[in-house]
């Protein structure tokens, strides 16, 4: 099954000394955490707001319960390990291959792979600060709080997360731009490109290669050498690292 296409994949990879992988939520659902518009994702279940209301900066000021209770539940899973893909990506930059990973999703699976220049364009569940005073907490403090997470001050805790309204942080758009432009191959997967502005960042890549794995089609035409509509850890489980 895809082996021509991976065949194709392991002669790119192969070509290349400069690589830069460009992922999104389906790089994770086969780790079991669900994304946000595929046919199983939040956006198909039946909530009293959409999660694009609940993980809004408004909703989190205004009815910072509701947000936690969404957030705990449906965006915090503490258990997920790296799956083939995760592992794969930390392998081809550990044997020098792949410089540097920018990743949509805020789970933490790169690092836990293995992998060390990893841009988060979302922030992570794994970075919690107290708005008053600023003070750590880690995902276990916050998943385990019962209703709002407060501070030992009495702030009120805020995950590392870039939720919408807010804009993304300026030196992690210019460390993933400046990688884009460097790379020689970008491999972009587990992505639908529809949230912006990290999808437009692929503008900047003047490499050789471009491929894009994903189970469904992208929602913009990149102009691939190489397209795969599969599971990406399926997919990169199959190629080898020399």
């Amino acid at each position: 099954m895809y082996d021509d296409e991976v065949k194709k994949l392991q002669e790119i990879i192969d070509d290349s000394r400069n690589i830069v992988f460009f992922g999104g939520a389906g790089v994770s659902t086969e780790s079991n955490i669900p994304d946000f518009r595929s046919a199983d994702g939040l956006y198909q279940q039946n909530y009293k707001y959409s999660p694009e209301q609940i993980v809004s900066h408004s909703f989190f000021v205004q009815n910072t319960l509701g947000f936690y209770e969404f957030y705990k539940e449906k965006m915090m899973f503490l258990d997920a390990k790296p799956n083939p893909a995760h592992l794969k990506l930390a392998e081809l930059e550990k044997a020098g291959k792949l410089s540097a990973v920018i990743t949509q999703n805020i789970d933490g699976l790169h690092q836990a792979a293995g992998s060390k220049n990893v841009l988060e364009l979302h922030g992570s569940i794994l970075r919690n600060y107290c708005q008053r005073c600023g003070h750590f907490y880690d995902a276990e403090y916050v998943k385990n709080s019962e209703g709002i997470p407060k501070c030992s001050c009495g702030g009120v805790v805020k995950p590392d997360v870039v939720l919408y309204e807010e804009g993304l942080d300026s030196q992690v758009i210019q460390r993933s731009i400046q990688a884009i432009g460097s790379a020689d191959t970008l491999i972009i997967g587990g992505t639908s490109l529809v949230v912006y502005p990290a999808a437009s960042f692929i503008d900047y890549f003047r490499g050789k290669h471009l491929v894009v794995i994903n189970k469904s089609a992208t929602a913009r035409e990149v102009g691939a050498e190489l397209t795969i509509a599969a599971p990406i850890g399926e997919v990169l489980g199959q190629i080898y690292v020399g």
